[in-house]
């Protein structure tokens, strides 16, 4: 299975949304978006968490440190979805697929770490649901899957930030820096953006964004796609983290590596850079232009090389 094309598969089947008018954004964005009565609107996103894939498989005794790990990431990974629509968090639900002979006291203690990250990020638990999966034929325990459904409310005076508004002329910069997330275990530690897109809807007017969960190539293109529009990256621009290895295609794993969980923010003007350096303690870096053209993504490598960017990332399901 591709991720990709079964993303494409779901768009398409999910056209005609708009006959439901409590539906105001369906699939093809961070998060949904429903109407609700008085006039208001909620975010709602949704991301599963398996073992093996998304954090490294536990030990037969899962350990204090593997277990909060897995429930941090499991609860950061949709806040930093509400965060890429320029939302606040709101509350979560939880479900888990634990494999057969789980320990008792590690579901217990995942559980108590979920409930710590949920409001830690300012969106408590507020239900869900727990089943075991089948004994497996090789009599292997298997993986236990965790999904996290994130409830936000949008930017009071911007509203949802989508990735279908980016327009020709706008700057594409990104929060943070980028690369080594995996290896790192960044992946695991991250911070969502949810302050830093707060102040962008404040006081930068994003016409468009997405947080880089796939690499920055796969992401930027969704950007390019949905908003009809060419986006051009300067590769010798790519804010990369002094621990990504020095090599001549360093900013192919800049790009490409993935899960790091940064902002891609397209902005009018760079008026509010200098603001932003001396408010925030994070760089904000411009690192291409969004032009007419072909709904398409490319990247410039520093030999002047130009690639398409959206091989350049992470697939989950392949």
């Amino acid at each position: 299975m591709i991720e990709s094309a079964l993303l494409a598969h779901i768009y398409a089947r999910s056209k005609g949304l708009e006959r439901f008018p409590q539906v105001l954004v369906g699939p093809g964005d961070d998060c949904a978006v429903l109407a609700v009565s008085g006039g208001g609107s909620i975010l709602l996103t949704v991301d599963h968490l398996v073992e093996g894939r998304h954090v490294p498989p536990l030990s037969p005794t899962p350990t204090r440190t593997e277990l909060d790990a897995a429930a941090r990431k499991a609860i950061a990974r949709s806040v930093s979805d509400i965060a890429a629509m320029g939302g606040t968090p709101i509350a979560s639900l939880a479900t888990a697929c634990m494999p057969p002979g789980f320990p008792q006291a590690a579901a217990d203690q995942l559980f108590d770490r979920m409930h710590f990250w949920a409001q830690h990020f300012n969106a408590p638990l507020i239900g869900g649901d727990i089943a075991q999966s089948p004994a497996l034929a090789d009599g292997t325990r298997g993986h236990f899957i965790l999904t996290s459904t994130l409830i936000g409310s949008p930017h009071t005076a911007r509203g949802p930030v989508l990735r279908s508004t980016a327009r020709p002329g706008d700057l594409v910069c990104i929060t943070g820096r980028l690369g080594n997330s995996l290896h790192s275990g960044r992946h695991a530690s991250f911070s969502p953006r949810v302050a830093e897109a707060a102040w962008l809807c404040a006081h930068a007017s994003p016409s468009a964004m997405i947080d880089l969960s796939d690499g920055l190539g796969r992401d930027a293109a969704r950007v390019a796609h949905a908003s009809n529009v060419t986006i051009t990256i300067d590769a010798a621009r790519l804010p990369v983290h002094d621990d990504l290895p020095d090599s001549p295609d360093r900013w192919r794993r800049a790009a490409g590596d993935g899960e790091d969980y940064e902002l891609l923010v397209t902005l009018p003007d760079d008026s509010v850079l200098a603001r932003w350096a001396v408010e925030r303690n994070i760089p904000l870096t411009v690192v291409g232009r969004v032009e007419q053209g072909p709904a398409t993504c490319r990247i410039i490598a520093p030999d002047g090389a130009v690639h398409d960017a959206g091989t350049l990332g992470w697939d989950h399901a392949s």
